[in-house]
C-alpha cells in the first residue's frame, strides 16, 4: 500500500471510531443547522479533527480541504487532502446507519490516492490511482451490465437545489422506466463506491461538492467506471453534475439526462 494512502486509511479509522461512538450514544449528539437542509454535528467537527490530526502527524506541509474546517493551508500546495469526516450526517443524525468517512490526495491537481470506509459494516474501499479499487483488500470491478435494462441504479435528491426538482424529475421518470429499480441512499461516497463494487449500475446527481466526491470517484475509476458530468465532460469537478457508470450503461444514462437538460445544468 502506497505511504500517503496508508495515512489515509488510519485516518479514516480513526474518525470512523469517532463516528461508531457517537452513533451508539444519540443522547450526546448535537446538531445546528448550517444551511438551508445542511446539517451538522459535533460527531462531524469531531471526526474531522481526528482526520486532520492523523494527516498532519504524517504530512504537516500538506494542505487539507474539509466540508467542515475549509482550507487548512499548508506549506505545500501541491498536496491537497480533500475530505469529508462524515458523509450522510443526516441519515446519522436520523439513526440510519449508512454514511462514511471520505478523503482524497490530489496531488498537482490529479487525484492520486483514495479511501471511503463505511465504519458501521467495516468497509474500506481503497484506491491509488493506476492500481486498480479494492474491498478490504479484495479487488473490485463495476458490474457488466450493457444497457439500462434489468440495472439498479443510485441517486441524489437535489435537496440543495430544490429549484432544479422539475428537470431532476423528469430524468427520474425516464431513467426508472428503463431500469429495473433506483436506490437513494443518501451518501454520495458510498453511491460511488457501489458503482465501483457492482452493487449499484450507474449513480447520478446534481450539485455535489469536491469532498462529496473526490475518493469515491477515483475508487470508481479504478474499478472500470466512467465518471462524467451531465454532458459527457469533465466539468463535474466545478459544477457538481455527476454520472458514474460502466462505459455502456453511461452512455445511455447521458442520453436520457440529456432529453431533459435545462441550460442551466450544462455548464
Amino acid at each position: 500500500m502506497h505511504p500517503m494512502l496508508n495515512i489515509a486509511v488510519r485516518a479514516a479509522r480513526n474518525a470512523g471510531q469517532v463516528i461508531v461512538k457517537g452513533f451508539a450514544n444519540p443522547d450526546n449528539v448535537e446538531t445546528r443547522q448550517k444551511g438551508l437542509n445542511d446539517f451538522v454535528t459535533n460527531v462531524d467537527l469531531d471526526a474531522e479533527n481526528a482526520v486532520v490530526n492523523t494527516i498532519r502527524k504524517s504530512y504537516p506541509e500538506h494542505t487539507i480541504i474539509g466540508e467542515e474546517c475549509g482550507e487548512l493551508t499548508g506549506s505545500n500546495p501541491d498536496y491537497q487532502w480533500i475530505i469529508d469526516p462524515l458523509d450522510g450526517t443526516t441519515n446519522f443524525v436520523k439513526g440510519i446507519p449508512h454514511f462514511a468517512v471520505s478523503i482524497a490526495l490530489r496531488v498537482k491537481g490529479r487525484t492520486e490516492q483514495a479511501v471511503v470506509y463505511d465504519p458501521i459494516r467495516d468497509e474500506l474501499f481503497t484506491a491509488s490511482r493506476g492500481a486498480g479499487a479494492q474491498l478490504n483488500g479484495y479487488r473490485i470491478r463495476t458490474g457488466k451490465a450493457k444497457d439500462l435494462n434489468n440495472t439498479v441504479l443510485a441517486t441524489g435528491f437535489p435537496f440543495k437545489q430544490k429549484h432544479q426538482a422539475d428537470a431532476y424529475l423528469a430524468m427520474f421518470k425516464d431513467m426508472f422506466i428503463q431500469c429495473a429499480d433506483i436506490r437513494r441512499a443518501g451518501a454520495a461516497s458510498l453511491d460511488l463506491v457501489y458503482v465501483a463494487a457492482g452493487r449499484v449500475d450507474g449513480y447520478w446527481e446534481l450539485g455535489l461538492k469536491p469532498w462529496d466526491y473526490a475518493a469515491g470517484s477515483l475508487i470508481a475509476r479504478e474499478a472500470g467506471a466512467i465518471v462524467t458530468d451531465f454532458v459527457g465532460g469533465h466539468n463535474y469537478e466545478r459544477n457538481g453534475n455527476i454520472v458514474c457508470a460502466n462505459p455502456k450503461v453511461l452512455k445511455t444514462m447521458l442520453s436520457t439526462i440529456r432529453e431533459h437538460l435545462p441550460e442551466s445544468l450544462t455548464v
